[in-house]
């Protein structure tokens, strides 16, 4: 039986130093094949851990929420829909986006593996690819160049040669841009009427009163009457085609 035995220090009294206190691990047995098994679970525990963060690097996710929360502080609302809404939205308007992408992993990669034709290692690569490609799709080449001369890495002939880690970060630097671009669009409207708001509470002599509280209602008419739901919903699909 392979054992790995770490010494444990503790604070320095005579029953310690006497007793010598050690912590014992078992890994397995002394098998190779064993012991790759047993880090292998540690792997995937890893991974499984960090899921939701891979979630949110890799796909849609993050551009749709930060544009419904820019919508939501735009009409003013700040508690309506709630967050448990707005994220919810966001989560199933990414797997509708990702769809085609996760097919793909499904079929090129997870489908060989449970049939044990491939190997992990050659299931990764099948099954990464379809994500870097999406990712490619969207990204911009002055955020990858930046990443690349962050990285001090030669630049590579054609962009399917870089590194997944480079991808990644431009990846969302990207997303961060067009998200802000796209609630930069969504405030124009809604300022315009609080402004109006605003100068006739002043030329009326109300200073007193808030100008959101009238001009909450004038929003939501605005919202409503132009189907902003189905404007925004839409738009941002369309921005990943």
């Amino acid at each position: 039986m392979m054992m790995l035995t770490i010494l444990l220090c503790c604070w320095p009294t005579t029953d310690t130093w006497a007793s010598g206190a050690t912590i014992s691990i078992d890994l397995g047995s002394d098998s190779p094949k064993q012991t790759a098994a047993v880090i292998q679970i540690l792997i995937l525990l890893t991974v499984l851990s960090l899921a939701p963060a891979l979630f949110i690097m890799v796909t849609s996710f993050t551009r749709i929420v930060i544009v419904l929360s820019f919508l939501r502080q735009a009409l003013g609302t700040q508690t309506v829909p709630p967050n448990q809404v707005l994220l919810s939205l966001a989560l199933f308007l990414t797997l509708f986006v990702m769809a085609p992408v996760g097919q793909a992993v499904y079929t090129e990669a997870l489908q060989p593996l449970m049939a044990e034709r491939i190997s992990y290692e050659e299931a990764w690569t099948r099954g990464i690819e379809p994500v870097r490609g999406f990712m490619l799709r969207q990204v911009r080449e002055r955020d990858l160049e930046l990443f690349i001369d962050l990285g001090r890495l030669p630049k590579p002939e054609k962009v399917e040669d870089l590194p997944t880690h480079v991808i990644i970060p431009a990846f969302m630097l990207s997303e961060l841009r067009i998200a802000f671009q796209i609630g930069f669009l969504i405030y124009i409207p809604f300022l315009i009427v609080d402004m109006v708001v605003a100068s006739v509470l002043m030329s009326m002599g109300m200073m007193l009163l808030p100008p959101v509280v009238i001009s909450l209602p004038f929003k939501l008419v605005l919202f409503v009457l132009a189907d902003g739901w189905y404007l925004v919903v839409g738009s941002m699909v369309r921005s990943f085609q």
